[in-house]
């Protein structure tokens, strides 16, 4: 059976973050409880995902992602993609910089540059550093990678143009300058990605469509 992991009000984590954060505590209540199974297997189809969506909208993403998975006969791995031309792969509406991404990846595994079960035993900023060694993975693409692949609890995406559509919501704020959203979010720390995935899910969930109010 897979390992299902469920986030709500009796999770410890969860109660954490709504000691330390009022206005995150009023987002996580309006979200509800939230269930995920981490990743167990093979991880390379994740990454191949995040290039493809990188700078697209969700539903842009995803509808590239499915004729990637019907050029590979529903399973993306290096051995097939590294069948398919780069007219092939550019044909599902990548740019000529995304075709060399996906080729960046698939080479790192194939020559075994990047080794997916050594990743699970590295430190959060050594992930990082791996990662982005390979052209094309940059600090959003690894954050994304440690947050929903190895499940690490305390990442910070400041990065993410998702992640701070719902941080002007939240704080009603718009400056989203690095350094001023690692402060604010300070005080979710050491649970960066369990507030991460509630904000996500508000997102998903078109919560962030109304005018966010602390005390309605």
């Amino acid at each position: 059976m897979p390992n299902v992991v469920t986030l709500d009000m009796n999770t410890p984590s969860v109660q954490y973050l709504c000691r330390k954060d009022k206005r995150l505590a009023k987002v996580i209540s309006m979200v509800g409880s939230i269930s995920y199974v981490p990743y167990e297997e093979d991880t390379y189809p994740f990454l191949i995902h995040e290039i493809i969506e990188q700078m697209l909208s969700v539903k842009a993403g995803q509808k590239i992602y499915g004729r990637l998975e019907n050029l590979c006969n529903g399973e993306i791995t290096p051995e097939r993609i590294s069948t398919l031309s780069d007219d092939e792969i550019r044909g599902i509406g990548t740019s000529n910089a995304k075709v060399e991404y996906i080729r960046n990846i698939t080479d790192a595994i194939t020559d075994k540059t990047l080794d997916f079960a050594k990743l699970r035993n590295l430190p959060d900023e050594e992930v990082i550093k791996a990662l982005t060694k390979i052209r094309g993975i940059g600090s959003w693409t690894a954050k994304m990678y440690l947050i929903f692949v190895l499940n690490r609890q305390d990442i910070l995406p400041f990065e993410d143009g998702a992640f701070l559509q719902v941080y002007r919501w939240m704080y009603k704020t718009h400056d989203c300058d690095a350094k001023a959203v690692k402060i604010k979010c300070k005080k979710w720390k050491p649970y960066s990605s369990i507030a991460s995935r509630f904000c996500y899910r508000a997102l998903d969930a078109e919560i962030t469509n109304e005018e966010f109010h602390l005390f309605k």
